[in-house]
């Protein structure tokens, strides 16, 4: 049976879990609105059109913020098309994902659903066919108190009291030829540091986020991130990242350690933005916002599930269906944010109903779990702290991943993946600390041994263990309970020590209480 023992000491950190970490998103797109946050006549529904099943479900997976309205989909919008009365509302075509918009939902809508929801509202604006003076008006509309044209607007339009958005993206994807209107770096940063200024001038508290390379396979990457935080730096406090997790290679090692590789993209991007801090000889720290991330595959290509013909309203679009193999990769992305907690401070899983999604509903119908809402459920609920230093000694294994580009296949070495990947959490405040675990053994269960000298006495307060002998297995409307967590039954301590054993190929959560 392979062995890993780890050692956690109080004084050994990496930095605090800022709130924003776990975050989601909500874009037009499928049916992640229409059918899904919102379906006015479902029996659930509220006065506002609101899924209540779907929003109990939201606040047990626990996300602290969310961004809206994209993804490529604001690369083409006009926000004023989402206010004011619904019956004046036009209906649009939408090029990023070749569907009709009804604008039923729109802006006020989703705050009304943040605030029900008490979820932080993260706004993007369209850097694509727009720029920085239609940016400047959406927040002035957002968050000015009122006495001017906009503002008032939005009083007349039936909110009084101003949404006070804190977070905004400049954009979304600025870098990708799949986006409206593509600028290359030069012409992305000076329509982005101008929009800054405008947005800005409007409301000084606001918080900006400029786009990052859309994932690490770009052509660009790198030279992206420079060139645009070169005519950022001063104006922004984020730098976006995006990656999905894949396994189109149908090599399940490779791809349950493609979560590593988010680890080397994001110290490859604190690198950049600390050059550019160094160049400049300033003090000031770029943070950043990995504002999409999951497991995307097999609805990805054009040709399975991406598009529609007919340019239909809410069409059945990318709806992946995760199985457990899916959750494990998935629990591996999870650990690997919660371990650069200290530069990594707004994460949003893409997206959060039936797109991509952990929660997916039968327009019409009931609302259930998939298989990946489970590690980000306990991360969100459990993963508030303070992150260890952890020292892990794992056996490891060797394998490359694969990862398909849309224009290239592109081969990743993983030389040395650790069967064990980790985090742990200390709660100073409530007394806790709490292990998230990956065996990525596929056969083996794992022993663990755990040093935690530093924290005195302490003990199990609960335990969480997601396996399934069948890694194909999912959740579905006729069985949404078939891949739910168990609790993990080889846990205990002697002394100072810990000791578990870990099935093979499993997610599990450890919560200690400690003095």
């Amino acid at each position: 049976m392979p062995k890993a023992d780890i050692l956690l000491d109080r004084h050994f950190t990496i930095g605090d879990t800022d709130p924003r970490l776990f975050g989601a998103f909500v874009e037009h797109l499928g049916r992640c609105v229409y059918g899904g946050i919102y379906e006015p006549g479902h029996a659930t529904a509220d006065e506002h059109g609101f899924r209540r099943d779907v929003m109990d479900l939201v606040r047990e997976l626990a996300p602290t913020i969310m961004r809206y309205p994209g993804g490529n989909f604001v690369s083409g919008y006009r926000w004023e098309d989402g206010v004011g009365p619904v019956d004046k509302r036009p209906k649009r075509l939408d090029p990023a994902w070749f569907s009709t918009e009804p604008n039923t939902f729109g802006t006020n809508e989703f705050i009304d659903w943040c605030r029900k929801t008490d979820i932080e509202p993260m706004l993007a604006v369209n850097l694509g066919t727009r720029a920085g003076e239609d940016a400047r008006r959406l927040v002035e509309y957002c968050n000015h108190p009122g006495g001017t044209e906009l503002s008032d607007l939005r009083r007349e339009h039936g909110w009084e009291q101003p949404h006070d958005v804190k977070f905004w993206c400049l954009g979304n994807e600025m870098d990708g030829p799949w986006q409206m209107e593509t600028k290359t770096a030069v012409e992305y940063g000076r329509t982005a540091v101008e929009a800054a200024k405008l947005m800005r001038w409007v409301d000084p508290r606001i918080e900006l986020a400029a786009c990052g390379s859309s994932s690490r396979r770009m052509p660009t990457y790198g030279a992206w991130e420079d060139t645009v935080l070169e005519h950022t730096f001063d104006e922004v406090e984020f730098i976006s990242l995006h990656t999905y997790l894949n396994d189109y290679a149908g090599d399940t090692p490779a791809f349950l350690a493609s979560a590593d590789l988010m680890d080397s993209f994001i110290d490859e991007v604190v690198a950049i933005a600390d050059s550019v801090a160094a160049r400049r000889r300033s003090s000031k720290r770029i943070m950043l916002s990995f504002d999409e991330w999951n497991v995307w595959y097999r609805t990805r290509r054009r040709n399975e599930g991406r598009v529609k013909l007919g340019w239909p309203i809410a069409p059945e679009i990318l709806e992946e269906i995760y199985d457990m193999k899916d959750a494990l990769a998935f629990g591996g992305a999870c650990i690997s944010l919660l371990n650069h907690a200290d530069r990594v401070k707004t994460a949003c899983l893409a997206e959060l109903v039936n797109v991509i999604a952990p929660i997916m509903t039968e327009t019409g119908g009931p609302a259930w779990r998939q298989t990946i809402f489970w590690p980000f459920s306990q991360m969100s609920n459990l993963g508030r702290g303070t992150v260890l230093d952890v020292r892990v000694k794992s056996p490891t294994y060797e394998t490359v991943y694969s990862d398909p580009s849309r224009t290239e296949d592109m081969r990743f070495p993983l030389p040395e993946v650790p069967y064990l990947k980790m985090a742990a959490v200390h709660d100073a405040a409530g007394g806790y600390v709490t292990l998230f675990l990956l065996n990525r053994h596929l056969t083996e269960p794992m022993e663990i041994a755990g040093d935690l000298r530093s924290f005195g006495r302490f003990d199990i307060v609960e335990t969480h263990s997601l396996h399934d002998a069948d890694l194909k297995a999912t959740n579905t409307k006729d069985a949404p309970d078939r891949v739910v967590p168990s609790a993990l039954k080889d846990v205990s301590i002697a002394g100072q020590a810990l000791t578990a054993k870990l099935p093979p190929a499993s997610w599990n959560v450890i919560r200690l209480s400690v003095a």
